[in-house]
C-alpha cells in the first residue's frame, strides 16, 4: 500500500476531487494547510506573502493504483504557474478499519 499526499492550490481542490471520484477514488482526507515552496512565498506589488494557503489531499491505495492517481492529480491541478503543488508518496505497512476491526483497505 502507498500513501499519497497531494498539496495543491485551494481553487483546484474540487476539480481534483471530482476527477479522482470519477475514476473511482472516493476515499480521501482533505485538509487546509499553509506553507511555501522553493520560491519562499510570493511577492505581489510591494506585499510579500511568506506562506500561502494550500489544500492537502491524502489517499491510501494499493501499490498498482499509485501511478494513475498521480496522473489524475497532475492533470487536474495543473495551471503551469509557481505554486501548483507537490505530490509525496510513502509506503504504508498496515491499515485497519476501526468499525469492523479488519486489517487492510
Amino acid at each position: 500500500m502507498k500513501m499519497i499526499r497531494a498539496i495543491i492550490r485551494p481553487d483546484k481542490t474540487e476539480e481534483v476531487v471530482d476527477a479522482l471520484s470519477e475514476s473511482g477514488y472516493v476515499a480521501l482526507t482533505k485538509m487546509d494547510v499553509i506553507g511555501r515552496g522553493k520560491q519562499k512565498g510570493i511577492q505581489i506589488d510591494k506585499i510579500y506573502y511568506d506562506e500561502l494557503p494550500k489544500t492537502m489531499l491524502i489517499l491510501v491505495v494499493e501499490d498498482d493504483e499509485t501511478e494513475g492517481i498521480v496522473d489524475i492529480v497532475n492533470e487536474s491541478a495543473f495551471t503551469g504557474s509557481f505554486g501548483d503543488g507537490k505530490i509525496f508518496i510513502s509506503p504504508v505497512d498496515e491499515s485497519y478499519t476501526v468499525r469492523t476491526r479488519t486489517k487492510g483497505l
